[in-house]
């Protein structure tokens, strides 16, 4: 229970002692989500819920300048449909949630509830297409998705329904398909710096690690705190695989019939626990002011006597700055201002401002940092500016704290002795490997690490042997346990 005299529920596990306990209470505790009555399946309550839409808004409206639009598909999926890729089939088999009654009456043929909509969109794609003139055709849909994971659920990181986006575009040619991909990588990669203050390693994932159905995927991964990996978003070259088991063919400008080539994209809610799980603290949520619902928390700290006199100023400093900042003036008599200094610091909100009889009489407001408490004290006329600032200097600080811990802990590791003391004291092995699925499963059977991608931004593999066969290494790859 809260005590309005003292502080709300605190989170009791440190971070750096119990990882996974300090998340999830940091996620409950300060109303962000909440469980649901089904198991795995999370209720996002709006603090949360108003992150995803800043992803989705930016993201979109940069889809749209880049030509991609915007449609809607059914979320059921007709079993004759789902089965016609069996390597896709059997990559979400396992998964698929099936609809087989509708009230007392048994369907007539199993409905599958998307776990990714390839089979639906390209069923209706197949009719669209005829002429080259219908290329590219490239839409995108935001909805949700049921993966019934019999994995443990973690809150935002592995659940049973999460909110994503699902690209599906089309090419006449694998060049044009091709050229999409840094297009759409460089988009997530926008989003997560730039609002998400999030820093990821771009690159491909191996054959092992694609995604089913597809010719090649690519990823950015993420480096948690507990220094192991989570997959952000990803782009998948697919090729002729799907038009090919749905007929998507078209006439070329010669007359001939051909199959089209394909790609597949997606940002899911999991990035935000990421972002949870990155920026917080032991006192709660550190939210990235780009994406706070509340930017600013404006605190008065009065007494019976003085209360009018501080209230005018915070009301005052509310005017000048709500119409440029998400601003709460949380003028609530019933909890003292410690209770609210914790609150406001358990949901993670980037910038406090307190006001009290000496900053009304200096004409001043105490401005206090939440990404790492620096205090100071600032003009009330220069406020909109030094505001400004102030987030800013917020967001680059996260990024920063978050970019030194990948750095900090991603090492070259050129022998089989140096990856697994990599992996057991945690972090990325950035190792040379041979392209032989045998050697990349021999390292996840003896360290549980696998590989997360091969880093675009990594010097090539010349000279150098795989860390566990000892033949020539054709790739250089970042091996880690992951989420």
């Amino acid at each position: 229970m809260d005590n309005k005299d003292g502080k709300p529920e605190a989170i009791t596990a440190k971070k750096s002692d119990n990882f996974s306990e300090w998340y999830v209470q940091a996620l409950i505790k300060s109303k962000f989500v909440d469980y649901s009555a089904v198991s795995g399946m999370l209720v996002y309550r709006p603090e949360c819920y108003f992150i995803w839409d800043c992803i989705k808004n930016v993201t979109d409206d940069l889809f749209k300048k880049n030509g991609i639009q915007d449609a809607y598909f059914p979320m059921l999926i007709p079993e004759k449909l789902f089965d016609r890729e069996s390597e896709h089939v059997e990559g979400f088999a396992p998964e698929v949630a099936w609809v087989t009654e509708a009230g007392s009456s048994k369907l007539e043929e199993r409905l599958a509830i998307r776990p990714t909509s390839e089979t639906i969109i390209y069923d209706s794609y197949a009719k669209w297409i005829r002429s080259w003139r219908d290329l590219p055709l490239r839409l995108n849909q935001w909805c949700s998705v049921i993966r019934w994971e019999f994995k443990h659920p973690t809150p935002l990181l592995r659940t049973r329904e999460f909110l994503w986006n699902e690209g599906h575009t089309v090419f006449a040619t694998k060049e044009e398909a091709d050229s999409e991909r840094d297009i759409v990588l460089d988009i997530y990669g926008y989003v997560m710096k730039e609002l998400l203050a999030l820093p990821g390693i771009p690159g491909r994932k191996t054959d092992k690690e694609k995604f089913a159905g597809a010719l090649a995927s690519y990823s950015i991964e993420l480096m948690m705190p507990d220094k192991w990996a989570i997959q952000g978003p990803d782009w998948h070259s697919d090729g002729q695989n799907f038009s090919k088991a749905f007929g998507i063919k078209f006439i070329d400008k010669e007359g001939k019939e051909s199959y089209v080539y394909q790609n597949t994209f997606a940002i899911t809610t999991r990035i935000i626990g990421a972002l949870v799980a990155i920026h917080g603290d032991d006192r709660g949520l550190i939210i990235p002011p780009r994406v706070a619902m509340t930017q600013i928390v404006i605190v008065p700290i009065y007494t019976n006597n003085n209360r009018s006199e501080v209230m005018n100023h915070a009301n005052g400093v509310y005017t000048s700055i709500s119409g440029k900042f998400r601003t709460v003036l949380d003028d609530r008599d019933a909890y003292s201002p410690g209770w609210k200094f914790s609150e406001w610091e358990l949901r993670g909100v980037p910038l406090r401002l307190e006001i009290g009889m000496k900053e009304v009489q200096d004409k001043t407001v105490r401005a206090v940092r939440r990404d790492d408490g620096t205090r100071l004290n600032i003009v009330a006329g220069e406020l909109p500016q030094r505001v400004q600032e102030l987030l800013g200097m917020i967001h680059s600080n996260l990024y920063d704290r978050a970019r030194a811990l990948m750095d900090s802990n991603t090492h070259a590791a050129d022998s089989y002795d140096e990856l697994k003391q990599t992996i057991k004291d945690g972090g990325f092995a950035q190792s040379p490997w041979c392209g032989s699925e045998q050697c990349e499963q021999k390292i996840k059977d003896d360290t549980g690490a696998k590989a997360t991608n091969m880093p675009f931004n990594v010097q090539g593999s010349d000279g150098k042997k795989c860390v566990v066969c000892g033949s020539g290494a054709k790739y250089i790859v970042n091996f880690a346990k992951s989420y």
